[in-house]
């Protein structure tokens, strides 16, 4: 990355500010409205397990969020983007293939987290009515704001991006300030920041342990702090983060507050959150929860829009129709993932019901993704030459925290806990699947030499005898080298009904390991008759493949490099360009393999899943006007040990005598 770049990403500026407190920080914002409810539940409050869980939030906010996302992961930035898979992209080079399935892993329980985080945000701020209204049913009203979120997705949120820096603001002051008065009841409760009072939770509180699983929930979010790097820059999360945490604890320390009072008596079905705000104002803290909780499930759907986007570029996901609704930088729409996310909130609200019974499922999905990001964090250490001590220091300290809460949240396993589990492993089945089945059709595709073949194409492209097919015959090809092409492409043009054109191009489309380059080169293969052109683009571009190629020619144009004039005379006396058609193959799996059981179910769930994704045309952005599709049959291995044997003519039989 350039120094300017540096620069740039470590800048720190009032708008850039305003957009980190608006888009980063709304999930970890609004974990004080459901905290403490999951982690007292029905006991009976004592001082052991009050101040002792204040603790834990704090120190869980300091090593977690501050210590491993804030200083440390905040520093691997991918020409300043970040997030799992930017990370991934980061050490993939350095480290052994078993790296992508800490990737694969991490990314999917991220996803999942996108299905549970809006149902128990949006359920703990309405529940908030149930102090006006105790037998509200508070079902109906959360699904309502579901949906009125996913519909508004495919016409752009721009304008709502624009509200969530000033509402933000609003909603971490209002907790901060509200935190700040219940706090002056008791100041004493500060004494909790000492780390031995998490000792005296662990050891004296009767399962204390296994509530970590509820303290966990502070530090959820924290992931988006990494993500979000490329929309806000690292500076600026940096310094509104200081801001964020002093109003989280003030929050967290006003409810312990509250509830020191109240010891010997279980919290009660509403939230200490809201016990603590002043009755007068109680319903503008429930409206700007709940707002806060909207952008908070907005963030988390962009994020999954911009998680799959990428799984498509590094081949974990099938491709799926992409929509940039908006002009706004980054943002796009996805509807099959936008549908599926909305189908699965709805599943969650109607299964779990409250916001209580959410957070076993919504604490799994998260730990699971910590742990991931660990040990990619770990490989990208080594990789900056770190010293080995202190990298197996660092990783161990934070590998010993989140398996303690991992450990913990997998107590309540069957009571919710499964659900983010199961969302996971389909997510993971499907990515992994996807993977090795791109990749194993890969090493079976033969390749043949270019140049001999290049003799052929203009000896094909100036017989007139053979019909035009086209002025221009563009190949996609999987081959980096321009030296090669697939044998299938060579059979394609030769033997599937001979394609004459005046001018052969074979296009290759290269996913960097950066985010956002959108660069092309090309190899005359024989001037003015076949082109080889690479397209390297950034994980995080859109492969629109019409749109660059015409860009290229008409650079390659504009350079006389080529003429794309038609070569028929009346045509060509007009000036009239020449047109342009694509051929695609597109694989199916020959009934003629000698699969392994293995090989059989990789691709036989390959294919399954590739009923899911866009045709390869719609996937590459080209015109359908002008794209000819062929079928063409998969052949891993010939099956072996079948001996055909011809039968011996048989003897004419006598004519019989009569």
């Amino acid at each position: 990355m350039s120094s300017d770049s540096h620069i740039s990403l470590n800048k720190v500026t009032p708008g850039g500010l305003l957009i980190a407190i608006g888009i980063v920080f709304g999930d970890i914002g609004t974990s004080p409205l459901y905290v403490f409810k999951a982690v007292m539940g029905e006991r009976i409050l004592t001082e052991t397990l009050v101040l002792g869980a204040l603790s834990a939030v704090f120190w869980t906010l300091t090593f977690q969020t501050t210590l491993k996302y804030v200083i440390i992961t905040l520093n691997a930035d991918n020409k300043g983007e970040g997030g799992i898979f930017s990370l991934y992209t980061l050490i993939r080079r350095y480290t052994g293939r078993w790296m992508l399935y800490p990737a694969i892993i991490g990314g999917s329980f991220l996803l999942a987290d996108g299905i549970i985080t809006p149902p128990i945000s949006v359920s703990s701020a309405i529940e908030g009515l149930l102090i006006y209204y105790p037998k509200l049913d508070t079902v109906p009203i959360v699904i309502g704001i579901l949906v009125l979120l996913f519909v508004s997705q495919q016409f752009g949120t721009q304008w709502l991006g624009r509200l969530f820096g000033p509402i933000m603001i609003i909603w971490f002051t209002f907790i901060g300030v509200m935190g700040l008065l219940a706090l002056t009841h008791n100041p004493g409760i500060l004494r909790a920041l000492n780390p031995w009072y998490v000792v005296q939770f662990l050891r004296d509180y009767p399962g204390g342990f296994w509530l970590l699983g509820g303290v966990f929930l502070c530090t959820t979010g924290a992931e988006a702090l990494y993500s979000d790097m490329g929309h806000c820059g690292r500076g600026n999360i940096r310094v509104s983060w200081v801001f964020v945490k002093i109003t989280l604890l003030l929050s967290y320390a006003g409810q312990t507050a509250w509830l020191m009072q109240h010891l010997g008596r279980p919290l009660g079905p509403t939230s200490s959150f809201y016990q603590i705000v002043p009755s007068s104002i109680l319903g503008f803290g429930i409206v700007i929860a709940t707002l806060a909780a909207i952008i908070a499930s907005q963030a988390l759907i962009s994020g999954s829009f911009t998680l799959i986007g990428e799984a498509m570029r590094l081949n974990f996901w099938p491709r799926q129709r992409i929509i940039y609704p908006t002009d706004f930088r980054g943002q796009l729409y996805i509807p099959q993932i936008n549908w599926m996310l909305m189908a699965g909130c709805i599943g969650v609200v109607l299964y779990f019901r409250e916001s209580g019974r959410m957070e076993a499922a919504y604490g799994l999905a998260v730990t699971l993704t910590m742990l991931m990001s660990t040990v990619l964090m770990s490989a990208w250490l080594r990789s900056k030459r770190v010293s080995l001590p202190l990298v197996i220091a660092v990783t161990g300290l934070f590998l010993t925290i989140e398996i303690s809460f991992l450990t913990a949240n997998l107590l309540k396993f069957e009571e919710g806990g499964w659900v983010s589990i199961t969302i996971g492993l389909g997510l993971i089945a499907v990515m992994t699947l996807w993977y090795e089945g791109k990749n194993l059709k890969k090493q079976f595709v033969e390749f043949e030499p270019l140049p001999p073949f290049i003799t052929t194409l203009k000896e094909l492209s100036n017989d007139l005898a053979v019909p035009k097919y086209a002025t221009n015959l563009v190949y996609l090809t999987a081959s980096e080298n321009p030296n090669e092409i697939e044998s299938e492409t060579v059979y394609s043009i030769l033997h599937r009904a001979p394609k004459r054109a005046d001018v052969y191009w074979f296009v290759h489309v290269n996913v960097l390991d950066e985010p956002f380059a959108v660069r092309y080169n090309v190899t005359a293969l024989a001037k003015e008759d076949a082109y080889f052109i690479t397209f390297n683009l950034g994980f995080r571009i859109e492969p629109r493949i019409n749109l660059f190629f015409r860009l290229a020619v008409e650079d390659m144009v504009k350079n006389g490099e080529v003429e794309i004039t038609s070569r028929y005379t009346s045509l060509s006396k007009n000036n009239i360009s020449g047109d342009f058609r694509f051929v695609l193959s597109q694989s199916f799996l020959s009934y003629e393999n000698a699969l392994s059981l293995k090989q059989k179910f990789i691709m036989n769930s390959y294919f399954l899943v590739r009923r899911t994704a866009l045709r390869e045309d719609a996937a590459y952005g080209l015109d359908t006007s002008n794209v000819v599709v062929e079928d063409v049959p998969l052949l891993f291995s010939m099956p072996k040990n079948i001996k055909l044997v011809r039968e011996k003519k048989p003897e004419k039989a006598d004519n019989l005598q009569l």
